[in-house]
């Protein structure tokens, strides 16, 4: 499955790095691209989205 979300406080690549690890704990196998320019991360990932925007959430990029 794949899920594009917005994300207001992705900035920069660090924020995108950030975001990529947190989905890999949930789904090593996951694929997570940012853009900074944007605020959109597209991840495509076997995980239902509630648990995609829980991680992202609770590392502080809160998806709108």
């Amino acid at each position: 499955m794949q899920v594009v979300l917005t994300v207001p406080k992705l900035a920069c690549g660090a924020c995108v790095d950030t975001i990529a690890q947190a989905v890999r704990q949930l789904d090593p196998q996951a694929q997570v691209e940012g853009d900074p320019k944007t605020k959109q991360v597209r991840i495509t990932s076997g995980r239902s989205v509630s648990d995609l925007r829980q991680a992202l959430t609770q590392v502080g990029y809160p998806p709108a």
